[in-house]
């Protein structure tokens, strides 16, 4: 199958916004992993003076584990499905956070500018249809010695591992997603993975893209080997 792209992707998500938590929140340390990539960020004094980008958002997961990890950190949460961040606004929120509807690659376009202190994007890159052109992007977006961090389905090219995320979603996520009448997006999230970056690959696209200090730290559990946190510093 064809992966979904631009707007037919957002108009998949803005659909599946309506059970999405729920779908999210069933999968066992979901928001748990969320929060120990966000805490890799280590932004000092609670991120206190700081200013953070959360790359899509979503319905406000992602954004949710900034918080904790910088209660007082500016946080920008940016999401190109209209469906879902009406969803992330509907929650209670401080008022050092805020959201933007754009899509990543017109974030600019939108008034979402920068220069920012770190960049946390989850579940992004294997949705976009240039990875290079947003790493590029996000670059641009970071002051100098800022901070990315990127939670992805990204596996590590054993069989195993490969094996394991389409079982997971064979026979679970794609009966959750038919039953929603969201078979499209959840057959595209599977392809994504599959046809993403290895681990090490997307790694690799970091340092391409000038980024410094690149780490990969794998995800605990059964997403071991198939769910990576990467860490990386613009020069």
């Amino acid at each position: 199958m064809a992966l979904l792209r631009d707007a037919d992707l957002a108009e998949a998500f803005d659909h599946a916004s309506r059970t999405y938590d729920r779908m999210t929140s069933s999968s066992p340390g979901y928001h748990r992993d969320l929060r120990r990539s966000a805490a890799r960020l280590a932004l000092p004094g609670g991120g206190a003076g700081r200013c953070v980008l959360d790359l899509g958002c979503g319905t406000g997961a992602s954004t949710e584990a900034l918080l904790r990890a910088a209660p007082l950190a500016s946080i920008t949460g940016v999401d190109a499905s209209a469906g879902m961040l009406e969803r992330a606004r509907r929650k209670v929120w401080p008022p050092n956070v805020c959201f933007v509807h754009t899509p990543v690659e017109a974030a600019e376009a939108a008034g979402v500018r920068g220069p920012y202190d770190a960049v946390f994007a989850a579940y992004l890159f294997r949705n976009v249809a240039d990875p290079d052109a947003v790493l590029a992007q996000v670059r641009g977006l970071l002051r100098p010695g800022g901070r990315l961090v990127v939670h992805e389905y990204a596996l590590s090219g054993r069989r195993v591992h490969r094996a394991t995320w389409s079982a997971v979603m064979a026979g679970i996520v794609l009966p959750w997603g038919r039953l929603h009448g969201d078979g499209r997006l959840y057959r595209h999230l599977w392809r994504s993975v599959v046809d993403f970056d290895t681990a090490a690959a997307f790694a690799e696209r970091l340092r391409r893209a000038g980024f410094a200090g690149v780490r990969t730290r794998p995800q605990p559990g059964w997403q071991r080997g198939i769910t990576h946190t990467f860490l990386a510093t613009r020069p």
